[in-house]
């Protein structure tokens, strides 16, 4: 499953060079994940009401071009893979013209309220279907 998060770029993000600031993409991600998660059928909202907190263990960026002010970004998002106690996504992001603008990738853990790590297959095993079913095939 992929899906394409749609955002206007607002004057507060860019900075003295007039674009975007490039920690602002880890907000897009954020985003784009969460949206991800609505359209695959769990919000993050639920999943943390069934007790599973998913922190962010690692993020990776690449910039290829810039943004400004009142630019469009689309994130295309998808879930790379749910296995063990982890999951991990992709996200390509294009201007309004489609060109690539950025590539990242996030890793998350699943862990419970008290921050011990839990196998979602195991332990909330509900949760684990509708996002392996989410996961995008090689």
């Amino acid at each position: 499953m992929e899906v394409t998060y749609k955002r206007r770029i607002n004057y507060y993000e860019t900075d003295k060079m007039g674009v975007v600031h490039h920690a602002n993409y880890l907000r897009y991600f954020e985003e784009a994940r969460i949206y991800f998660l609505d359209e695959a059928g769990l919000s993050y909202k639920e999943i943390e009401a069934a007790g599973v907190i998913m922190p962010v263990l690692g993020v990776d960026i690449s910039y290829k071009a810039s943004l400004d002010f009142d630019d469009v970004l689309f994130l295309k998002t998808s879930l790379s893979y749910v296995k063990g106690a982890k999951a991990a996504f992709s996200y390509e992001g294009y201007n309004q013209e489609g060109k690539l603008v950025c590539r990242g990738a996030s890793t998350h853990g699943f862990v419970k309220k008290d921050f011990k790590p839990t196998i979602l297959k195991k332990d909330f095993p509900q949760i684990f279907e509708i996002l392996s079913k989410a996961v995008m095939p090689d």
